[in-house]
């Protein structure tokens, strides 16, 4: 069990709960926790020729919020700057199709639950 109050350690768990499901989905990990000025991308993976930025959320105990819904406005727009600088620094043009997602990881590392949110930025 990972202790709640552990949130580095469980946040490193969800990530590789995360990066493992995608993978197993077909995605090819191209970055780990990229970190410009504006802020961090949790994985930036490659679904065919669509390059997802995917922000892992995870909380541990049974609290009145999804992990997906954290992701409010303000942190989404953090995750498009930070996207950009990714795209600026890693890519050459043409720039590739892009798409956002969120994947909210719960429960213990013997049963975690995964939610993927595909384009969740789209709505």
């Amino acid at each position: 069990m990972i202790p709640h109050a552990d949130r580095t350690l469980r946040g490193r768990w969800a990530e590789e709960v995360a990066a493992r499901h995608l993978a197993e989905h077909g995605l090819v990990c191209r970055d780990r926790n990229f970190r410009s000025r504006h802020g961090e991308i949790d994985l930036v993976m490659e679904d065919g020729g669509v390059l997802v930025f995917v922000e892992v959320r995870s909380r541990g105990g049974t609290g009145f919020m999804d992990p997906a819904e954290s992701v409010d406005v303000p942190k989404r727009r953090r995750i498009v700057r930070t996207a950009d600088a990714w795209l600026r620094t890693r890519r050459r043009s043409p720039l590739p199709a892009c798409r956002f997602d969120v994947v909210a990881v719960t429960g213990e590392p013997d049963a975690p639950h995964i939610r993927w949110l595909r384009g969740a930025f789209d709505t």
